[in-house]
């Protein structure tokens, strides 16, 4: 750790470097005819390319969406709650529709993070899900770090990522996401973004949630994690627990806590 510099300074520094070299890579795909040829020629070869393709459309798809035994399955059909422990022991989806569900229902959440009192910051959250398996999340992240002897800096980062809902029990729920990153300050710059995020009602009324959120900027990456304990009281939710953030070559470990409301 440099000792001439705050930390949100190295963060910011670590992200704007740049390789030197030239990444552009050329790639050749000129082929003897001759070999072409003979490998155009091979009928067994073109199968089982294909089949090989084929394999792996389906288990991609699988994977990420959803399988034929699960279409048999009440999850497979689930609906949104207008908030959790509404009804029962459900959580953010129920099997049945009825007057406690919706088809949109959007969460917005404030939490305060802190790594000590000399560096701390702010998330600013809208969490929206629409049609059961859907979601957008806008959500913005300012961090401050107060240094007596270099001087205060900030940083801001807003995230925005487009979400499927892979798992709708009404106990249990998970998704995965892509979107984008963008970070201010000195770096300026948007990045590729990706997450995945999974909530448990284990005993009404409360939730463990824990998400992950990765992006790429420049040469070096942004990642965010937390775990959290959500007490639920009808609309509301009280979140406290860990994040962790890693910008660049700089790790946080904060404690967070905040306050949420569903409309």
């Amino acid at each position: 750790m440099s000792y001439s510099q705050g930390e949100l300074e190295i963060a910011e520094e670590s992200l704007t470097k740049k390789e030197e070299n030239n990444r552009r890579t050329t790639r050749s795909r000129s082929y003897d005819s001759d070999d072409s040829s003979d490998w155009g020629d091979s009928f067994l070869a073109e199968e089982l390319s294909l089949l090989f393709a084929e394999i792996i459309l389906y288990i991609t798809y699988y994977t990420i969406v959803e399988t034929p035994i699960e279409e048999e399955y009440k999850a497979s059909t689930a609906v949104i709650t207008k908030h959790p422990y509404l009804d029962s022991l459900k959580g953010n989806y129920a099997y049945d529709w009825g007057e406690n569900t919706t088809v949109f229902k959007t969460t917005f959440s404030n939490r305060f993070i802190a790594e000590n009192n000399k560096r701390f910051g702010n998330h600013l959250n809208s969490d929206m899900r629409f049609f059961g398996r859907f979601g957008l999340e806008v959500n913005y992240l300012q961090l401050w770090e107060e240094n007596t002897n270099f001087g205060n800096n900030s940083l801001a980062i807003f995230t925005t990522m487009a979400k499927y809902h892979r798992v709708r029990t009404e106990r249990f729920n998970a998704w995965w996401g892509l979107g984008t990153t963008y970070v201010g300050g000195e770096v300026d710059e948007f990045g590729f973004a990706y997450g995945f995020g999974a909530e448990f009602f284990f005993v009404k009324p409360f939730s463990l949630e824990s998400n992950f959120n990765g992006s790429f900027i420049n040469q070096g990456s942004v990642n965010k994690f937390n775990a959290l304990l959500n007490y639920h009281s009808n609309r509301y939710k009280f979140s406290g627990g860990y994040e962790h953030l890693k910008i660049g070559s700089v790790d946080l470990s904060t404690f967070s806590a905040g306050i949420g409301v569903s409309f």
